[in-house]
């Protein structure tokens, strides 16, 4: 589960890793949809491309306390994000999340252990 500790609002509760390079770089290629609720986690991940996607994503970067240091909503196909020097990690969303849990930049953010495949 990711949740945005400042706002006290969940953000998903089904979450995918993408920590080795292959992983990182496929992020969500591939992919017909991304349903409300699910998130993949881009570790190590200052920008993301959204290169041959089929749908708009929002992202949220982090740095390595956690804390909301970019915004990036409803970014669409064949695009690219803004590059955030001192993001430790990117989380990939279904468009309109970022707007649901009202997470801001500056926001805290947890991410628990509730993975899938």
């Amino acid at each position: 589960m990711i949740t945005n500790l400042t706002r006290n609002t969940v953000i998903a509760s089904r979450i995918e890793m993408a920590q080795n390079p292959l992983d990182r770089m496929k992020g969500l290629l591939g992919r017909r949809d991304f349903p409300p609720g699910e998130a993949l986690v881009i570790t190590h991940c200052q920008s993301i491309h959204m290169f041959f996607m089929k749908f708009s994503i929002d992202v949220i970067f982090c740095d390595k306390q956690n804390k909301v240091i970019g915004l990036c909503e409803r970014i669409r196909p064949f695009h690219l994000s803004p590059v955030f020097f001192k993001a430790a990690y990117a989380i990939e969303l279904p468009s309109g999340s970022v707007a649901a849990s009202r997470t801001q930049a500056g926001d805290v953010i947890k991410v628990t252990d509730t993975f899938i495949r």
